[in-house]
Parts: structure tokens; sequence; C-alpha cells
């Protein structure tokens, strides 16, 4: 055993490397361990729900949906506003409401007025901008009539050769009052030498995030639930840079599909100037003559909810 202590340990060395896979001779093969397969590409993250702003407290989307009539007191051809009597226009409002709620009831339905308080115009006026402002008795009626059926008004600006800057404040003392929300129409925002009408506008996101900041500032000075603020759009060039566009917890944004004509000409557009450019919340505009005239029929409740995502703001022209 003493013996067997002093000797030497013997030499271990390593073992050869494996021999890569080859033919052995006829009739047999060896192979090396297959590779692992390659892992499947990641799914596209989705682009809704949008991760946006979590709204404050007492905000009205996504847990309701709005449907309103839109058009102006003063004008037949700008929509039902105009076209009949305030009576008549909310009977056949709460007709349109109680489809609307029959064909969703999970989703509460408010109804609402989309009144032009700032219309474009054909004619330069006095200071040249291309934009009449509403006087302040109209503005009240919409008010009026909207509490009437405890529902929510919009004012629309179409600037013309104005600015935002110069539009909104205005508007003020009317975005003081809970039930009173805004709207953009980027279509009748046009730089000076294209006139309203002949020419189709645009609004950039810096211009968007403006009257959003506009509307924060509102909330926040007198303790008022979120505002929210609806752009009109129907082409790609009618809103600019829209993944810049910024909801605020103050703020709901809601991007409208605007444009009329057939069911699938409407969807398409939807799908690629709404759905394909996220912002927050979605619209979508019917027209009871052109929509018709143009495309045979007036949409469905049915039919937009089977758009997804699904509009949260609907109006009637």
């Amino acid at each position: 055993m003493l013996a067997l202590a002093n000797r030497k340990p013997p030499k271990i060395t390593a073992p050869p490397p494996p021999k890569a896979a080859h033919s052995a001779g006829r009739g047999h093969s060896r192979h090396a361990a297959a590779a692992p397969p390659p892992l499947p590409p990641k799914p596209p993250k989705p682009l809704w729900p949008v991760h946006a702003a979590y709204p404050d407290a007492g905000a009205l989307l996504p847990f309701h949906r709005i449907v309103a009539y839109y058009g102006n007191f003063s004008s037949t051809q700008m929509g039902i506003l105009g076209q009949y009597p305030p009576a008549e226009v909310l009977a056949r409002l709460h007709n349109v409401v109680a489809e609307w709620t029959a064909a969703d009831p999970s989703t509460p339905v408010i109804p609402a007025l989309d009144y032009i308080a700032t219309s474009a115009q054909a004619a330069a006026g006095k200071d040249g901008k291309y934009r009449l402002r509403m006087p302040s008795s109209q503005l009240d009626k919409a008010v009026q009539m909207a509490d009437q059926v405890n529902g929510l008004v919009f004012f629309d600006v179409q600037p013309g050769w104005s600015s935002l800057a110069a539009e909104l404040p205005p508007l003020e003392s009317y975005m003081k009052q809970a039930n009173v929300e805004l709207a953009l129409d980027p279509e009748f925002a046009l730089i000076p030498g294209r006139r309203p009408g002949a020419w189709r506008g645009t609004m950039s996101a810096a211009d968007i995030n403006f009257a959003a900041q506009w509307l924060a500032k509102i909330v926040v000075a007198n303790h008022l639930p979120p505002k929210i603020l609806v752009v009109h759009r129907f082409t790609q060039a009618m809103v600019t840079g829209s993944s810049a566009i910024r909801p605020l917890p103050q703020v709901e944004i809601v991007m409208d599909m605007d444009g009329f004509g057939s069911p699938t000409m409407k969807t398409d557009a939807y799908r690629h100037f709404i759905t394909l450019q996220p912002v927050q919340f979605t619209g979508f505009k019917l027209f009871y003559h052109n929509d018709v005239k143009w495309g045979g029929r007036v949409m469905t409740p049915a039919d937009i909810l089977a758009l997804s995502p699904q509009p949260s703001y609907i109006v009637y022209q």
C-alpha cells in the first residue's frame, strides 16, 4: 500500500472532440445532434387599445357612446340642426339615441349637438379671414337645447385663414361649462391664398396639441371633469403627424371619420385614416343626404358596431 501511494497518478487527457456527421461506409451513417429551430418572430404590437394618458376621474370615454346631430341654425345646407325647429331636432335625436341603445345595450348613450360655432366662408369678410363667428345668442341656444336632453354640446371650429390661437379664446367662457366640448375641422383650416370650399385645409399634430393643452388649462383652473376634443378628417393630408398627437389626462381625443359615400368607401377611409393611425378614441360621421346620394344608403348602428375599433362618437349631418 505504501508503494502504491508513492506512485505518480496517471495522466488524464481530455477526450477528443466529436467528429462531424459524415458517411461511414455503405448502408449506415452517423449524425450530429440537430440544431434547435429558430424562434418564431414576435407578433406585431397591437394598435388598439391605444396606450395614451389615462383620463382623470369623471371621463366619459370609453364608458359611454356619444350620438350627436351636426350643423348650424342659420344654414339648411350644413346639417340637420338648421333643417328643423329645435323641438323636432331633439325628438329626432331622441329616436336615434334609442336606436343606438338598442343596438348596444352595454354602452350608455349620451345625446349631443355638434354646433358650428366658427364657420368657414367663401368670402373674405371684413378682416379677410374667411370665417364667421356665430353670435352668443346662437351658442346659448345650442347649450340650452343640450341641457333639455341632459346632453353635450360640441362647439365646432372652422378657422378659415385665421388660427386656433385666435379662434379658441372667444369660446373660453363656454368651455368652463361641464357639458361643453370642442371640435376642430381641419378641412376648413387653410393658408392665405387658398379659399375655403375651393381647397381642402389641414391641421398638424402641433395644432391639435395646442387645442388640447388650451382645454386642459381650463379643466384644471375650473376643477372640471375631462373635456373631449373631436378632430374631423377624411384624407391623409387633412391631419399631419398624427402619431405625435398627445391626449392628456384632462382631454380625451376623438379622431372622427368625416367623409361621405358608400359604406365600402367610408369603412375603407375609417381603416386607413383612423384605425391604422391610432390616437385615442374614434368617431364616425353619417350624412342623411350625401351618403344616400353617393352611396345608396345611410349605414346602420349594426354596420358601424362591426368596425374595429368600435367608434365612441357618432355624428349625423
